[in-house]
Parts: C-alpha cells; sequence; structure tokens
C-alpha cells in the first residue's frame, strides 16, 4: 500500500488505524474512484490508460492485498454457503463455483443463500445466457442456483407488496433430493431513499431470517477482487454480531464456464477495489471501536 500510495504521489502518514484509513479514505476517493465520474456501475466506467510500469505495480500490489488468485475453502464443512451477488455475468460464475463446490465434495454444506437485491439487470446482463427474461440481480442469481444446482421451481415464495422499490423484498426457496437447501433473496435497502441494497444490507437480511448461532461456520463465495472488502463487510454484520466463524474465497475462473468479462483485470478495476476495501476495513474499524467503547 505504501508503494502504491508513493506511486500516485503520496506519503502514507503516521497514525493509528483510525487516522490511517481516514486518510486513505480521502487518498482513493481522489486517485482511484473511477465509479464516481456519473456514479456508474463497475461494468460502466470509462477505463484511464497506465503505462506498462505502473499496471505491473498495481497487479503486484493487488496479488500482495488477495485480490488477484482464487484460493479454496479452509474447512470441509460449513453451516451455511453465502453466495453473493453482483453483475450478471458474476451472478452465473459464483453460484456455477459453489455448486461446484458442494457437487465435488469440496464442502458440506448445511444450506446455501445466493444473496441479492432488486437492481434492474441492464441490456448487456440480458444478452448473456440464460438471462434474456431476467429484469433483475435476484432473477440473474435465480437463473444460476437453478442450472448449477439442478433445481426447478422454487417450493416456496415470500415478498413484500406492491410494485418493486429500494424496500422492496424477495426470498424464493428451493428443494431437491440430495442437494442443500437453497435460498435466493433481494434484500431491502437499508437506507431506500439514497440507494438500492448493497453486501452488508443482504448480510443483514440473510441473517435476520436465519438462526445464527455462535457455533456456526459460514463460506462466502464471490470474485477474487472483492474479497477484502466482502470479507471485511461479513465481519462487521455477521461474526461481531453473532460471534460465528466466517471465510469468504473468490471463485476460480478456470473452473467456470462462463468467462470473465473484458477488462474485468484492468489496473482500475484493482485499484477501484483497492478502495472498496479501505471503506469497508474504516467501517468494521469503526464498528468494533464503538463496541469496546460501549
Amino acid at each position: 500500500m505504501r508503494a502504491l500510495v508513493e506511486e500516485y504521489g503520496g506519503t502514507l502518514p503516521a497514525g493509528d488505524v483510525s487516522e490511517i484509513l481516514a486518510w486513505l479514505d480521502a487518498f482513493s476517493d481522489q486517485h482511484w474512484n473511477f465509479r464516481k465520474q456519473g456514479n456508474v456501475e463497475r461494468d460502466q466506467v470509462a477505463a484511464p490508460t497506465f503505462d506498462p510500469a505502473r499496471t505491473a505495480l498495481v497487479l503486484a500490489v493487488a496479488t500482495a492485498l488477495r485480490l488477484v488468485e482464487p484460493t479454496d475453502p479452509p474447512h470441509a464443512t460449513y453451516d451455511h454457503l453465502l453466495v453473493l451477488g453482483g453483475l450478471g455475468r458474476a451472478c452465473l460464475q459464483r453460484t456455477e463455483f459453489a455448486a461446484r463446490l458442494v457437487r465435488e465434495g469440496v464442502v458440506a454444506v448445511g444450506d446455501v443463500a445466493a444473496l441479492g437485491s432488486f437492481r434492474p439487470l441492464t441490456e448487456a446482463e440480458t444478452a448473456l445466457p440464460g438471462l434474456a427474461d431476467s429484469r433483475f440481480e435476484m432473477d440473474a442469481m435465480g437463473v444460476g442456483v437453478r442450472s448449477a444446482f439442478g433445481l426447478t421451481e422454487p417450493v416456496r415464495c415470500e415478498s413484500s407488496d406492491g410494485p418493486v422499490t429500494h424496500r422492496s423484498w424477495q426470498v424464493r426457496t428451493y428443494r431437491a433430493a440430495d442437494c442443500p437447501a437453497v435460498h435466493v433473496l433481494a434484500a431491502p435497502s437499508s437506507a431506500p431513499e439514497q440507494r438500492r441494497a448493497n453486501t452488508p444490507d443482504t448480510y443483514e437480511f440473510w441473517a435476520q431470517r436465519s438462526s445464527l448461532q455462535p457455533t456456526d461456520r459460514i463460506l462466502v463465495v464471490t470474485s477474487p477482487i472483492y474479497v477484502p472488502f466482502q470479507h471485511s463487510d461479513a465481519i462487521r454484520m455477521l461474526a461481531a454480531r453473532y460471534g460465528c466463524g466466517i471465510d469468504t474465497i473468490g471463485f476460480d475462473p478456470a473452473r467456470t464456464t462462463v468467462p470473465l468479462a473484458p477488462g474485468a483485470t484492468n489496473p482500475d478495476r484493482y485499484l477501484q477495489e483497492i478502495r472498496s476495501g479501505i471503506l469497508s476495513m474504516q467501517r468494521l474499524h469503526q464498528a468494533l471501536a464503538g463496541t469496546l467503547a460501549a
């Protein structure tokens, strides 16, 4: 991180953790927040140009910070397997990888939950195989789990009433022989006047509908580039509140049939998610500091 900051003309300051994270928040917002140009989704960013030396440095830093290489689950048994939503392509990749872990006996799990939201899919997302009739991220997650786990129609569907808004929610439950129960959730936003549901919202919504115990162990499956920030959010929203164990892994692109999107591993994507990690760790540190103070 120190080398990356210096590459962009800064010097990482001395100070305690809260001061350093606050400084990195402001610095990364200035230099690595490419999404704020038009407040766009990750795949809609107009990427800047990087010279070879800077590209190599960003990749080395991202690798050191665990945003690049996929990892195997550190345990063979979990009470819950959470598959995180995202863009349509990621919904298909992550559900396929999660199902392969279960099917191949890499992990045994009590149940599976695919966590998403009512984010509308873009035209590019609905052009992906199998997503032509999908409207929302949750629909893409549903397509992914049905295909990956060999499921048909849900056995139960619960949802909020009325038209879809940032306050809306839905839970679909699937069951099949020789398969753990699979739930697909669309979470409501905790700030519906400002935004759609985000990753912490999906964790919280799932946890409220689960009977988590301190002895529970949770495996979270996402993309390698998002592991640091989504793991920090999982610690804050789940481990710190319920005492359960959390492992977060990124799927292996070589073990999915849906290829990575063009530009998915470009330097700007890594820099953007390094910033996401900073923000999530800042929220985690503040939450833990508040708990200790109380």
